[in-house]
């Protein structure tokens, strides 16, 4: 047993383990201190139970990362830094199937499905009563049988448009919107066989088979009498995304950022997933979509924006003040893919960007330069090659474009991105420069394939 003669309040201190001999708050008798922090038994555990994660994770990859998923279901931010996880260990994360998803995230045959909970307008009771009728009859066969199964009073019609535009459904038909446009008709369709059904009649038409208006189901789960579904074309992609990202709080199928995140790595390479080890005042860019933006004006009647923007990694708010605004502002539109610069600021323990400038994904342009490794590594070369850019810099405040070194040599090949001071304003002036010396170049947009 050790007793406590006295107590001194020392302020806010860093914890330091155990052995430190100062600056803790219990003083013992004889001089002993009494450290603050974990002992050894409770280190021991932590231990033993990172131990056993990180052998769940490296043996049970999938099963790990949806249970992860699962856990953390309710932080947006935690969820979108696991799915870009679960992308750099080759682990596929799919939008919710009907067939296939539980009610949570679910590891499938090497993937991860989004659970049924995760869709707006679905609730508990709709997703028991959808499973139950799956594990009584087997699959879905198609949005006839789905409706005919289940109990719309349950699985209402919102519910069901919501499973539909996030794509759960898409194993039935992967048209989703005429999947749309055929819904009512099918629940007006299946209404009438529940109240058939219920008066008595529905088992003799069933069994006769006869093609009056309820019909009988085939094989594939269509019905003779069921109303046809109308020939309309699907929504365009970016319709699919957004209907996804409303309903599901993230883009699963697919992302808006996704056919350029290679080039973007290279162009910016801070993640908004990396925000947190960025120092204060850091000048940093990225290529993010904005979300939202909430347009401002001040006691002076300027105007400004607060946006909250998104990569595949996280997510972060940022601050466009009014002289940064009155530049920007026509790309300062939500859904817009934007590669921005700024600086790290950090508030209340939460960081967010201060952005200076702004330019559209599909307006970014730039310079590649191909260089030999002897070139890179020989000193005269790398002088010359800085001597052209500096020289194309031009006006500083509308130098955009980087100029990014492709080095190619010994089956291996390594892009480098030149610093800010080495952007240029003119990308094609810069390419001819460049050529002329003996240094291949040409202009390229950050969308190219």
């Amino acid at each position: 047993m050790v007793k406590i003669v006295s107590r001194r309040r020392v302020g806010t201190e860093r914890v330091y383990d155990i052995g430190v001999v100062r600056d803790h708050n219990f003083l013992l008798l004889n001089g002993l201190v009494a450290s603050n922090c974990f002992n050894k038994s409770h280190s021991t555990a932590y231990g033993y139970v990172t131990y056993q994660t990180a052998y769940l994770k490296a043996n049970y990859p999938v099963e790990y990362m949806a249970a992860l998923l699962t856990a953390n279901s309710g932080d947006k931010d935690k969820v979108n830094k696991y799915i870009a996880n679960c992308g750099s260990m080759a682990i596929e994360v799919e939008q919710p199937d009907i067939n296939r998803s539980g009610v949570d995230f679910t590891p499938v045959e090497g993937k991860i499905l989004f659970g049924l909970s995760a869709v707006r307008n679905v609730g508990d009771a709709a997703i028991a009563a959808i499973l139950q009728a799956r594990e009584k009859d087997g699959p879905f066969k198609s949005l006839e049988d789905l409706c005919d199964r289940v109990d719309l009073r349950t699985v209402n019609r919102r519910g069901l448009e919501s499973l539909i535009q996030c794509g759960a459904l898409d194993c039935l038909n992967p048209n989703r919107r005429q999947a749309i446009e055929h819904l009512e008709a099918v629940i007006k369709w299946a209404g009438e066989r529940a109240r058939d059904r219920d008066s008595g009649q529905g088992n003799l038409f069933d069994l006769l088979g006869n093609g009056n208006n309820n019909g009988a189901k085939a094989d594939n789960g269509q019905f003779e009498g069921a109303p046809k579904p109308p020939q309309v074309p699907d929504y365009p992609q970016q319709e699919k995304l957004r209907l996804e990202k409303e309903l599901l709080g993230f883009y699963v199928s697919d992302h808006p950022l996704k056919d350029i995140q290679k080039s973007a790595k290279v162009l910016a390479p801070v993640e908004l997933g990396q925000l947190e080890d960025q120092r204060q005042d850091a000048y940093i860019s990225a290529v993010v979509m904005l979300t939202e933006v909430k347009p401002i004006v001040t006691k002076k009647g300027d105007r400004m924006a607060i946006v909250q923007m998104e990569d595949l990694t996280g997510s972060a708010e940022g601050v466009v003040f009014p002289k940064s605004y009155e530049r920007i502002a026509a790309h300062i539109q939500p859904d817009t893919r934007l590669i921005i610069w700024g600086k790290c600021d950090r508030r209340d323990d939460k960081i967010q960007i201060i952005v200076n400038d702004v330019e559209p994904v599909e307006q970014v342009r730039m310079v590649m330069v191909e260089l030999t490794p002897d070139q890179a590594g020989d000193m005269q070369q790398s002088h010359n090659l800085r001597t052209i850019l500096q020289e194309q810099v031009g006006d500083k405040d509308k130098a955009k474009i980087p100029v990014i070194a492709i080095v190619q040599g010994g089956g291996r090949r390594q892009l480098v991105r030149f610093g800010a001071s080495f952007r240029v304003q003119d990308s094609e002036g810069a390419v001819e420069a460049l050529c002329n010396a003996g240094f291949p170049a040409r202009a390229s947009s950050l969308t190219e394939r």
